[in-house]
């Protein structure tokens, strides 16, 4: 994966709903699954990484598939993240 890729985050209330949202992402589009990060209060955001339009079908399903089980809180995709965010993602999504 390069650092240009894109990052999808979906985050979701429970852990039962970022579980569905990681295998709905990786099954509807070409994107690796590069992190999971608990942020309390039950948020859990599950990251993955693509080119654009993957990245943006993945987390469209991922939402989706979340919502079903669950609560999704929020869902975005930065294009190409500049170098300095990577310092701020968790080590597995910065790679």
């Amino acid at each position: 994966m390069s650092k240009n890729d894109a990052l999808g985050m979906v985050e979701t209330k429970g852990l039962v709903g970022s579980i569905e949202a990681a295998d709905a992402m990786v099954k509807a589009a070409n994107v690796t699954l590069v992190g999971r990060e608990s942020i309390g209060a039950g948020l859990v955001t599950v990251m993955v990484r693509g080119d654009v339009g993957a990245v943006k079908a993945a987390t469209d399903a991922g939402a989706a598939a979340a919502q079903r089980v669950g609560e999704v809180m929020s869902v975005h995709v930065i294009p190409r993240p500049h170098s300095d965010v990577e310092t701020v993602l968790p080590a597995s999504a910065s790679k």
